[in-house]
C-alpha cells in the first residue's frame, strides 16, 4: 500500500438483523434532485416516535455515541430496495465505516463505489465488539485499512479482508470514474487497436455547427 489508512472514532452499536435500506433512509427523504440533506434522514424512524419525539434510549440519540463514525451492524445490513441514498445518508451523518456479519448485495457495491468502508467479521466477533462497547466506557473502535485488522477499546484485535480493488479506492481516494481513468492508456491503445482493425465498424459523427 502507498500509505497508512485508518479509520478511527466512536463506534455505535446498531445490531439490528435485516435493516433495509428503507430503514436507513427512508422514501420521505428522497425527493430532492441531488445528494444534499440527506443526514436529517438516516435512521429517521428510528431515532423519532410516530408524533416526531426524540426516542431518547436509540443507540444514536444517546450521549456517549454522539459524533459516531462506526456502526455496528447487524446480519444482512443493508438488505431491501437499491436506494444509493442508503449510502449517502450515513456519510452525510458522519459514518465513514460499518461494521457487520453480512451486508446487502446491491447496498455493498452501492458503499464500494462511493467509499463507504463496510468490515465484514464473523457473529460472534461482532457480538462480543457489541457487548465490549455497550458494558464499557470507552466507545472508540480503529479499522486498520492497510493490515486489515479492527481494533477494539480493550485491545482485542479481529481480522477482515477487502478486495484489492477496494482498498485501493479508499487508500487513494478514488471512486469508480477514478480508478478508471487509472487505465486510460490501456483504453486508448485498445481502442486505436480496435478502429484499426474494425474501421467498418466506427461511426463518425458530424462536428458541430456553428449557426450563430
Amino acid at each position: 500500500m502507498a500509505k497508512p489508512f485508518m479509520i478511527a472514532g466512536i463506534a455505535a452499536p446498531l445490531p439490528v438483523n435485516n435493516l433495509d435500506t428503507d430503514q436507513i433512509m427512508p422514501k420521505q427523504f428522497l425527493l430532492g434532485i441531488d445528494k444534499s440533506g440527506l443526514a436529517r434522514g438516516l435512521l429517521h424512524d428510528l431515532r423519532l416516535d410516530a408524533n416526531g419525539h426524540v426516542r431518547e434510549q436509540f443507540v444514536l440519540n444517546r450521549l456517549e455515541y454522539q459524533g459516531a463514525k462506526i456502526l455496528i451492524g447487524g446480519a444482512n445490513f443493508g438488505c431491501g430496495s437499491s436506494r444509493e441514498h442508503a449510502v449517502w445518508g450515513l456519510q452525510q451523518g458522519g459514518f465513514e465505516a460499518v461494521i457487520a456479519p453480512s451486508y446487502g448485495e446491491i447496498f455493498y457495491f452501492n458503499s464500494t463505489n462511493n467509499r463507504l468502508l463496510l468490515v465484514t467479521l464473523q457473529p460472534e466477533e461482532v457480538e462480543a465488539l457489541v457487548a465490549e462497547l455497550e458494558s464499557g466506557s470507552d466507545k472508540h473502535v480503529s479499522i486498520d485499512v492497510e493490515n486489515e485488522v479492527v481494533l477494539t477499546p480493550s485491545g482485542q484485535r479481529y481480522r477482515f479482508s477487502l478486495p484489492a480493488r477496494q482498498k485501493q479506492m479508499l487508500v487513494e481516494g478514488l471512486d469508480m470514474i477514478g480508478l478508471t481513468l487509472r487505465q486510460e492508456e490501456a483504453i486508448d491503445t485498445f481502442e486505436t487497436r480496435h478502429w484499426a482493425a474494425q474501421p467498418w465498424s466506427r461511426i463518425d459523427l458530424p462536428a458541430q455547427q456553428n449557426h450563430n
